[in-house]
């Protein structure tokens, strides 16, 4: 089966169990359909670039999937469709990769950076 990840904003005056609550029912909407969620990651309210929809910031959350097309047509679908949900992205991958987002690590863990000059 091909393998998916999405990232998806939603509303930031949602709660943090209401934004995590989305992750569980696109979750369940793949699985209805013949796929699976393998990881998920809620990365918090975080600032956007621009406003979308009037809203500064977003719940952001991030899913790594392994399921047929259908399925991730069905939940994108359902994704547009929801009140809660500003934008999403998804894109196919060749695999996933092992361990943490680079959100979810640690600023000292990344190691591949630059020193800072003063």
């Amino acid at each position: 089966m091909p393998l998916y990840e999405h990232v998806f904003i939603s509303r930031q005056d949602l709660s943090n169990t209401q934004a995590e609550g989305l992750i569980e029912h696109f979750g369940t909407v793949l699985s209805d359909n013949g796929g699976k969620l393998v990881e998920s990651e809620y990365w918090g309210v975080k600032t956007m670039a621009y406003k979308i929809n009037k809203n500064r910031k977003g719940h952001y959350a991030f899913l790594k999937t392994e399921a047929p097309v259908a399925a991730i047509q069905e939940m994108e679908r359902l994704m547009r469709l929801h009140d809660d949900v500003m934008r999403i992205l998804t894109i196919k991958v060749d695999e996933h990769a092992e361990g943490p987002s680079i959100q979810m690590q640690k600023r000292d863990d990344r190691g591949d950076r630059r020193e800072r000059r003063n």
